[in-house]
């Protein structure tokens, strides 16, 4: 695995050894970005369940000013603080150890919204439907202000994970990019 494009160009980066983590493939990976591309450049990028990092590195090496990674296994977190000082980003990310739901939970000092969220959750357990949950709930208590509704939330799913309950929570399906084993659900706060 490699960083695509960017300042990063090239760099390889590692990854755990294990099943527990599912890297993106670098085909998948450079369509993702081809999506987002003009909106990087000065963003701020929050990775979920970040595993080696790559989505997120790759969004600072294009241009992101600040990322956030949230990933629970301390020996995948200690890839990403590896893969930040090999790649020399790390002045630009802050790595969380932690559940997802604490580190989102750490984040609402923040005063500002974010620009996008990438999650790639572990398939078939509900995590990202978990996640959504948390954020709608902290919003609608006024405690969440790094989610609005032009914070774009990019989930890399499983072919048959169900959406359908994004209304319901008060999210909209922006825009799905299916892949062979794969895809990439793109959704937004509904507007009021």
């Amino acid at each position: 695995m490699r960083v695509i494009a960017g300042s990063a160009r090239s760099l390889p980066l590692k990854t755990l050894d294990t099943l527990d983590t599912r890297p993106t493939q670098d085909r998948i990976k450079e369509t993702l970005f081809n999506i987002l591309h003009t909106d990087l450049p000065g963003s701020h990028f929050l990775d979920l369940f970040a595993g080696s990092g790559a989505i997120g590195i790759e969004a600072l090496s294009r241009g992101a000013k600040k990322a956030w990674f949230i990933e629970n296994n301390p020996k995948a977190a200690a890839i990403i603080r590896q893969n930040l000082d090999f790649t020399h980003l790390s002045e630009k990310a802050e790595v969380m150890t932690s559940d997802v739901i604490h580190g989102l939970s750490a984040l609402e000092s923040l005063e500002y919204p974010v620009d996008f969220i990438f999650m790639d959750p572990p398939y078939g357990q509900n995590q990202e439907k978990r996640v959504l949950e948390y954020l709608i709930a902290r919003i609608q208590n006024g405690v969440c202000k790094y989610v609005d509704p032009y914070t774009r939330i990019i989930v890399e799913a499983a072919l048959d994970t169900d959406f359908g309950y994004l209304p319901q929570l008060g999210f909209e399906l922006d825009r799905q990019k299916r892949y062979k084993t794969n895809q990439h659900v793109f959704i937004r706060l509904l507007r009021p």
